[in-house]
């Protein structure tokens, strides 16, 4: 959540606000409300700033030779303008851009509001006042960046401007420094800046630096002594993250699923081989995640009891921090994340490992925090995700844990043909007729208040993740839950045209799923079957090859189709819904 992009350059005639701009629109799928832009005219700070989305926005700001934007997604104060980042003092001397919380926010401002004129509601401008304050009596701006940050309790990041200057420091949410010819960046995103430089520098909790055109130099925030930087060089290709003629990211990566699933079954036996010895060894295993993220370490739970034999927890990242006690050296935690940075995930993660436990990451985001806290890492590999609802990197997830769990019981060829076939079904589910039936059933219920997705077994997860898509891009309130919960409440709710989505692979589940169908069409239902077996319960049927334990596959495609489809219909953005964010860095 929330996005900073700052760039630093010997030229005072360098169009940076409209680098910032571009830089900005780069980030937008981190979740924002709100905008703005600061740059240096002259002696003075001159701010642009917005309420809502970019779009197509262009900023009127000067030349200038420093530059710093941000996306704002509200915590303290509503969605204005006064609220909005970047602040500045109280002589426009100093600007200022913040993403976190800080959590003693009022005791600072206390005594600040004597001297200070704060403009807006937020836990941020109170930081731009301290570091006002303390400039006065301090010898360098970064000192007094240094001094101020430490006095704020909370997981947070900050970039300040003054005269040709940035200075960052974080001990939560991600910063990276781009080390450029002439210019130099930070942003809260690699892929932001890598339309400027290849080279560049993960900040690490603890840490800030200071940027100037010349020079970036690094520091311990504690200590205040001079770091060492690891220089690295990104070779990614920025192409991958464009939308290629797709009307949508969303819908580009949806349809990249097929080679994603092939590179991994090409790519990745050695690291699925070595992380099922680690499971082997250890005595518990969790998998801990969030969100989409979380549904996968729900599937792995079925897979490794069912495939390998073996009992794994998942745990959702938010409440795995209250069920550590018994946590020791011989415990594994496989933390599963798109972008690395999912802030509860990682605090989960940094516990388990005070307790002596051995992290292994599955993460997408090559330099991500979780990648470079964790013990072992297996890259998903699966390419950039710009759109907010994750597809592919689930679907890689899930591909992952199922060699796993094959190389576990040594029968990975079984489960590679497997997932072959399940390749296959959903290259077939993306041709344009199967599209076009998709796309039918969205314009038939797009008007409903309420989906329900029901599955057993395997697909008690795909269940779980297809409701999720439904909520987050169409905002239709939709429920996933296990066929067999079905009489426990939830078919209270079903009346006349409710539509409920019934997956029913041909598996050992098929026929308890076919009687919950019978249950909510007695009661009105309009029931939608996924499934490789036909019955006559069903209104409407998307027919699935049986891809054995990789059904689970095909069968979520569907509805991530689905989904994208009903917010088309809606005239909604499917990769920018309201509220929500790529990447989860507040609590």
């Amino acid at each position: 959540m929330c996005g900073i992009f700052a760039v630093v350059s010997k030229d005072n005639k360098f169009n940076t606000a409209k680098v910032v701009l571009n830089g900005l629109k780069k980030l937008e799928y981190r979740g924002y409300d709100s905008w703005g832009i600061v740059v240096r005219e002259k002696d003075k700070l001159i701010v642009d700033k917005h309420i809502g989305k970019i779009a197509n926005a262009s900023t009127t700001l000067s030349q200038s030779s420093i530059g710093l934007g941000h996306t704002r997604w509200a915590t303290h104060g509503g969605v204005t303008i006064p609220n909005a980042h970047p602040f500045l003092d109280c002589n426009q001397k100093i600007a200022l851009v913040h993403n976190g919380i800080i959590d003693n926010y009022l005791e600072i401002k206390i005594n600040l509001k004597k001297k200070h004129t704060f403009k807006s509601q937020t836990d941020s401008e109170v930081l731009l006042h301290l570091i006002e304050e303390l400039s006065e009596t301090t010898a360098s701006f970064y000192q007094a960046v240094r001094h101020a940050f430490s006095q704020a309790k909370g997981l947070n990041a900050i970039l300040a401007i003054s005269q040709s200057k940035v200075v960052a420091a974080k001990t939560g949410s991600p910063l990276v420094v781009g080390i450029g010819k002439n210019r130099n960046f930070i942003a809260s995103d690699l892929w932001s800046i890598l339309d400027h430089t290849q080279k560049v520098v993960f900040l690490e909790d603890g840490e800030m630096v200071e940027i100037s055109s010349k020079q970036v130099n690094f520091f311990n925030i504690k200590t205040g002594k001079s770091i060492k930087p690891k220089i690295q060089t990104i070779n990614w290709h920025q192409e991958s993250a464009s939308l290629n003629n797709h009307p949508h990211f969303m819908i580009k990566e949806i349809t990249e699923q097929p080679q994603v699933i092939e590179r991994l079954l090409i790519e990745k036996q050695p690291q699925t081989k070595q992380l099922a010895n680690l499971i082997k060894k250890s005595k518990v295993t969790f998998f801990v995640a969030c969100g989409t993220a979380a549904y996968a370490a729900i599937a792995a739970q079925y897979f490794f009891s069912k495939i390998a034999q073996t009992h794994t927890n998942p745990a959702i990242g938010s409440e795995f921090i209250y069920c550590t006690d018994f946590i020791n050296q011989k415990t594994l935690v496989i933390a599963l994340s798109q972008s690395g940075e999912t802030i509860d995930t990682i605090q989960s993660v940094n516990l388990a490992q005070k307790k002596g436990a051995t992290v292994v990451c599955l993460v997408n985001v090559l330099g991500s925090t979780l990648y470079r806290i964790s013990n072992k890492r297996v890259l998903l590999d699966c390419g950039p995700e710009k759109a907010v609802a994750s597809t592919k990197a689930f679907i890689a997830k899930i591909v992952l844990l199922l060699m796993t769990a094959y190389h576990m019981n040594g029968k990975l060829t079984q489960g590679l043909n497997q997932l072959k076939k399940a390749k296959i079904a959903v290259e077939e589910i993306l041709s344009a007729n199967y599209r076009q039936k998709i796309k039918k059933l969205a314009e038939k219920i797009k008007s409903s208040n309420t989906i329900f997705v029901v599955g057993r077994g395997f697909s008690y997860p795909a269940a779980l993740e297809a409701a999720l898509k439904i909520k987050e891009i169409s905002y239709i309130h939709a429920e996933g839950l296990a066929g067999g919960e079905l009489k426990h409440g939830v078919i209270a709710l079903v009346e006349k045209g409710t539509p409920c989505i019934v997956i029913a692979p041909d598996d050992e589940t098929y026929h308890d799923s076919i009687s919950g169908a019978m249950e909510m069409k007695a009661r009105g239902g309009f029931i939608i079957g996924i499934t490789s077996k036909s019955h006559e319960v069903f209104d409407i049927t998307f027919k699935v090859k049986n891809c054995g334990s990789a059904s689970i596959i095909p069968n979520v495609i569907i509805s991530q189709l689905f989904a994208y489809e009903l917010a088309l219909a809606r005239d909604l953005d499917p990769d920018k819904p309201r509220n929500l964010a790529k990447s989860v860095t507040v609590k």
